[in-house]
């Protein structure tokens, strides 16, 4: 095992991709008479082994003009990248240390099965987030804020007393559906107001005034790593998301949080099949 597979025509596609689930799904778009097309593919077929968890599908566009054409595909080879049936980038041309590098970003790191991360009809945005760009105020030097945004281990922890502010940067517009606060039953957060889009990470005085999108109150069976909902309407565009956390289960003076994610989809690249189609006509290739 371990080939990609071979697409026949747009009704396999359909089902290789709803079959994918929340799985990275990488296609070839590839063509017999394309001299960069055939070099890659030797490269290409060497990944799904190295890359266990993601699936990889090959697709002739003379064979399968429906679904090039619907995928907006216009030079070969082009590689799509989706998850959740959700395009989240793209690569056009035969260069293997970039097809490598990007299949690498969006494979994910963690070990923790699919289950764990898996909202239904959402993605975890962890590959969306701007590590570099993140900013969490009164973390501890030895537990900070990077430890809890993977599930490999670690933990984010408060310094001074118990309140934390964390801003989580996306590297794109994003939709959140409802995000995830794992923590220990006594020291997880309990109170946390929810900010959106702020030019800058906001003071623990202007967390206490300003007027937040959504208040969260956290059960403590929420802290187990069970997805907690966000109002839907109110995060259709966020650009960046500010955690104000005012206290803790046990109102003590520690507050840690073992794990945070943020599930929803990116919103450019939703309907980017749809848009390609308008600008060139149904069935066109060069």
């Amino acid at each position: 095992m371990g080939l990609a597979t071979i697409i026949e025509n747009e009704a396999h596609f359909q089902s290789e991709m709803a079959s994918a689930g929340a799985k990275l799904v990488v296609v070839d778009f590839t063509a017999t008479w394309c001299p960069p097309c055939q070099r890659i593919a030797p490269f290409f077929e060497q990944l799904p082994a190295k890359f266990p968890r993601a699936v990889f599908l090959k697709v002739d566009v003379d064979r399968c003009a429906e679904t090039a054409s619907a995928q907006g595909i216009s030079a070969m080879p082009t590689f799509i990248f989706y998850r959740n049936r959700t395009r989240i980038d793209r690569l056009q041309g035969a260069d293997t240390a970039s097809l490598e590098s990007k299949v690498r970003q969006y494979y994910g790191s963690d070990e923790s099965g699919d289950d764990e991360n898996l909202v239904a009809g959402h993605m975890d945005l962890g590959t969306f987030i701007v590590k570099n760009e993140c900013e969490c105020l009164n973390e501890a030097d030895d537990h900070p804020l990077a430890h809890a945004l993977t599930a490999a281990g670690g933990y984010l922890q408060s310094d001074c007393d118990e309140q934390l502010i964390i801003n989580i940067t996306f590297n794109q517009v994003v939709k959140l559906h409802s995000l995830k606060i794992k923590g220990p039953a006594d020291k997880g957060p309990k109170h946390v107001k929810l900010f959106i889009n702020q030019p800058r990470t906001i003071d623990f005085d202007q967390a206490s005034s300003y007027v937040s999108v959504q208040d969260l109150d956290v059960l403590p069976t929420e802290l187990e790593g069970n997805p907690i909902p966000l109002k839907f309407v109110k995060f259709q565009a966020v650009q960046n998301i500010q955690l104000f956390i005012k206290d803790n289960q046990s109102n003590g003076e520690v507050t840690q949080i073992d794990h945070l994610a943020f599930f929803g989809s990116p919103i450019s690249t939703t309907n980017m099949g749809e848009f390609k189609r308008v600008a060139g006509k149904k069935g066109e290739s060069h």
